[in-house]
């Protein structure tokens, strides 16, 4: 590579070697870990963050900081030994030799809260460019709200050949080149190489090509070559009239006397004789773990290079109108009367209502009110806006070139419209939500998965949510998603039963916390159930009775969503019979758990009980006994009128009154 000397006081290469130093020590001593892509990009990377990144390594949550993601999350030691060298509080060397320990920030794959300057959780492979277009979607948002004096950055991305074999690269890039984000940069780890072996095994694509007929602008590099280097990067900062690809032609595991350019160095320590060698052949001849003092104060100087620029903007920050500012920090609390209100009225105009809806039309109605009173709500759906219901009227369009809107347009692009709201929440100034049907959550899982486990506030509106939605058949009727999403961990699963419900829940998932949220919603009209209007979000618990008997409770009817209605209608047939049953609405199985046990032995009473719901009978049994009984689905949908799929699987307020008859012995 071309040596080229820097004013920081060490040359870009010795700065490039420190990075591979400590890879190579970090996975050696951990026995175990990806030192071939960190050795490979090292050169790339010490450019960027010495020459072109917007960032100050003691302040690395400053709002107008470029975002860095590392997509090829194996290579998680190019970040830490990037945030290592420059300074960036809570990365010490002793948590560099702590890596891929228990308990330690340096975990395997990066992992987003595990210490600052980590931007996103990456290692689901192409995760991290899904990221990365939410993040610039965010920030071009955000410019347009508050200015270029205020925000005015810029997102880049290093991603390998795994990242753009993945499906989810394809809608990212497109989504992308459409919208036109010009402050997207990727830089591509062009190693040829993948775990099989060359991905010449796998592969033939030409990404060139492929990023061109996508919209973007294209560079090719020797990533080697630091000069080169530093003018690809000048040139992708000066043209932001389309997002860039800049392709690093580079060797991975640079510098092993053996391994390099080789699959032996992606993901299995060197060991010490080629490492030994690898220090001589770069010209390190330090210590494991050892950095020189001169190179460690030119990296601390690259560090702190932002600092002037970060304290001018600080002093144009603290003259922004001061209610601009707190949506910027926090979103939904900075206009938490004004979402009580919205709630509030809400609640009231679906208690008053006569007419029976979808709870996917209340959810849009609730929208109108919300979205005003939550200007940082950025909506949108894949391609399914009018059955999803997701789009207030006072919602303005995102588009090309006008980011004034909030309302995005994702294209048949489930995948990454979910990885794109994970990174517009981890930007920070805005609460994401969006919309396919319930059945598409497989589409989405990889990233409402990572949504749960970096604590993200995000919002998925999944609508059509049972054989309730008819005629579309198997294909789209879901029966077995409500189980397998309440089975992430940190993941709000609610289905509320009507309006008033709907509206609770939404309130649940706006609110500030670390925990993403599914709004399962029903196609077909339901009954309005709660009539009378309380102030209490009674939704927030979980489950409650709904309605309640006077005397011995004889069996109690436990349902979800379009079922509860249901089990009220098959509480008033018991009733003519003199059965008392209590209906139970649940929709929210998490909430409920955490729960005092005195109240949910309250809410369910001894009595025998019967669980409904128009789906798999899986995670029903934490609520139901062995003795009692459930209604619902033991096996895929079929293609006919909602009423008749009912009646044909047995989801019937009649078998609903045989079931309860039968654990009463009446």
């Amino acid at each position: 590579m071309a040596d080229t000397a820097t004013a920081l006081g060490a040359s870009i290469k010795d700065m490039a070697n420190a990075i591979r130093a400590l890879s190579m020590d970090a996975v050696e001593k951990a026995k175990s870990g990806h030192p071939g892509m960190p050795m490979g990009m090292a050169d790339v990377a010490a450019v960027l963050f010495t020459e072109a990144l917007k960032y100050d390594a003691a302040h690395p949550d400053w709002p107008d900081r470029d975002r860095f993601v590392l997509s090829a999350g194996h290579g998680s030691m190019l970040l830490y030994a990037l945030l290592h060298l420059s300074g960036s509080p809570g990365m010490t060397l002793d948590d560099i030799k702590n890596f891929r320990q228990l308990g330690a920030k340096t975990a395997g794959h990066p992992e987003f809260g595990h210490a600052p300057g980590i931007e996103t959780t990456t290692g689901p492979l192409g995760q991290g460019l899904g990221n990365a277009v939410g993040m610039a979607i965010a920030e071009r948002i955000l410019n347009a709200r508050l200015g270029d004096d205020i925000i005015d950055h810029r997102t880049w991305v290093i991603a390998g050949d795994g990242c753009l074999m993945e499906g989810i690269s394809q809608e990212a890039i497109s989504l992308a080149g459409h919208l036109r984000l010009g402050r997207l940069i990727v830089l591509f780890d062009d190693n040829g190489i993948s775990i099989d072996g060359p991905t010449s095994l796998a592969t033939s694509e030409d990404q060139i090509a492929r990023f061109k007929a996508s919209g973007w602008a294209t560079l090719s590099v020797d990533g080697h070559d630091a000069a080169a280097v530093s003018k690809a990067l000048a040139t992708a900062r000066a043209d932001t009239s389309k997002p860039w690809l800049i392709a690093c032609k580079t060797r991975i595991g640079y510098g092993a006397p053996t391994k390099e350019g080789k699959a032996s160095s992606h993901g299995s320590p060197l060991g010490a004789d080629e490492i030994k060698g690898a220090r001589e052949k770069i010209g390190w001849l330090h210590g494991p773990f050892e950095i020189p003092a001169d190179i460690l104060s030119a990296w601390r100087a690259a560090g702190s290079r932002g600092g002037k620029v970060r304290e001018a903007w600080v002093a144009r920050f603290a003259k922004v109108d001061a209610a601009k500012r707190e949506a910027l920090a926090h979103p939904a609390g900075a206009v938490k009367a004004a979402i009580a209100d919205a709630v509030r009225a809400c609640k009231q105009a679906a208690a008053a209502e006569t007419a029976q809806k979808a709870t996917r039309v209340w959810s849009e109605l609730t929208l109108e009110r919300l979205t005003a009173a939550c200007p940082s709500l950025i909506g949108g759906s894949a391609d399914l806006t009018g059955s999803n219901n997701t789009k207030a009227k006072s919602q303005g369009v995102i588009k090309p070139g006008d980011f004034s809107g909030s309302y995005i347009h994702y294209g048949v692009r489930e995948h990454a419209m979910a990885a794109a709201m994970n990174g517009i929440a981890l930007h920070g100034g805005l609460i994401p939500y969006g919309g396919t049907f319930m059945a598409f959550t497989d589409y989405c899982r990889p990233s409402i998965r990572l949504s749960a486990l970096m604590g993200q506030r995000v919002v998925y509106v999944m609508t059509h949510d049972s054989i309730g939605l008819g005629e579309d058949g198997p294909t789209h009727q879901p029966v077995e998603h409500l189980a397998a999403l309440r089975c992430i961990p940190n993941l709000n699963v609610f289905r509320p039963a009507d309006g008033v419900e709907t509206a609770e829940c939404w309130a649940l998932a706006v609110a500030p916390g670390e925990t993403p949220s599914i709004l399962a919603l029903t196609r077909q009209n339901v009954p309005n159930l709660r009539t009378t209007h309380t102030d209490e979000n009674l939704s927030a618990k979980g489950a409650y009775v709904l309605r309640d008997v006077t005397g011995k409770r004889d069996v109690t009817l436990i349902a979800t969503g379009s079922e509860v209605g249901l089990a009220v209608a098959a509480a008033d047939e018991l009733a003519k019979g003199g059965i008392n049953a209590v209906v139970v609405s649940m929709p929210s199985f998490e909430l409920f758990r955490k729960q005092p046990e005195a109240y949910r032995m309250a809410v369910l009473g001894e009595a025998p009980r019967v669980g409904i719901e128009a789906a798999v009978e899986m995670g029903w049994r934490e609520w139901l006994r062995f003795s009692d009984r459930f209604i619902g689905m033991s096996g895929f949908g079929a293609s006919a009128p909602a009423p008749q799929l009912y009646e044909h699987f047995g989801i019937t307020v009649a078998k609903a009154v045989e079931a309860a008859k039968g654990l009463v012995g009446k």
